[in-house]
């Protein structure tokens, strides 16, 4: 067995922030070749740690072999940064590859978004935010968290896992507020409403908008129903939407390691950042 040569990988500032910054993993092709799709990817870590490498370089390597071009971005974290500056983030990696794409000879009008537990809320909302259709080919998030106020929720549960505990205080350090879950919605101040549905994914959901695929493992801490509501909302606006269940108590990347969900990956990523007529 031959181990395929590693691809070429070099690290870039998309922004003034020492958090605005992305690596790029590509394979060298002719001067005639042509150009070769993107898969932006956003790490995990509960909107407040994690970051762009990591075990994320194997994938990102795994990925170039299938003839992407990968790239892996950083984006501020809470409590220092609160919302949005996170998605801001985000938005302008993407940005920043689709004005660059000529480096790594890829193709700015074929990029897709994956992204991984909080990277993966992150994700849905560069598809469904704004022009969401018209900025990505598709999305695929691993155990995402769409709607922030709904995990806040689940922390609060008696049979809450630590996980879930944690997301909840991660919640609000993203939003920078405590949303008042014990009096319901009419309790939650106005500011901190509004970046809770800011921050719902849901609540950007609209005709346009990127297809998805959602993948939650059937033990996830994430639960599925984190993105069946998301993937409801996507097709009543007449957007595809898949929910993929993983059996186990996986969650976000540990998915990558089921034996089903790798080549899923790869076959809707072809399918959907292919050449248009």
């Amino acid at each position: 067995m031959v181990t395929p040569a590693l691809p070429k990988s070099r690290t870039y500032a998309y922004g003034k922030a020492a958090a605005q910054r992305m690596d790029a993993y590509w394979r060298d092709a002719g001067p005639r070749a042509t150009p070769r799709p993107v898969v932006l990817i956003l790490h995990g870590g509960y909107w407040m740690s994690g970051d762009k490498g990591g075990g994320w370089k194997y994938f990102a390597r795994r990925l170039t072999e299938q003839g992407f071009v990968v790239v892996s971005a950083n984006y501020r974290l809470a409590p220092k940064a609160q919302w949005p500056a996170q998605r801001d983030d985000s938005l302008s990696a993407l940005a920043f590859i689709k004005k660059h794409a000529r480096l790594w000879n890829a193709d700015p009008r074929r990029v897709a978004v994956l992204g991984s537990s909080a990277g993966g809320h992150l994700a849905t909302q560069i598809g469904a935010y704004g022009t969401g259709g018209q900025q990505v080919r598709g999305v695929i998030a691993l155990s995402p968290p769409n709607d922030p106020f709904l995990a806040f929720q689940d922390g609060a549960n008696p049979a809450a896992t630590l996980q879930q505990v944690k997301l909840r205080r991660a919640v609000t350090a993203l939003v920078d507020c405590v949303p008042d879950s014990v009096s319901g919605v009419a309790g939650i101040a106005a500011d901190c409403l509004a970046r809770l549905d800011d921050a719902s994914t849901v609540t950007h959901a609209s005709a346009g908008d990127a297809p998805m695929l959602l993948l939650h493992g059937s033990g996830d801490f994430v639960p599925v129903t984190q993105s069946t509501g998301l993937a409801s909302a996507l097709r009543a606006a007449g957007v595809q939407a898949t929910v993929k269940t993983v059996e186990g108590d996986l969650h976000a990347a540990q998915m990558l390691e089921d034996a089903d969900t790798w080549p899923l990956i790869v076959s809707w990523l072809k399918n959907h950042v292919k050449p248009r007529d």
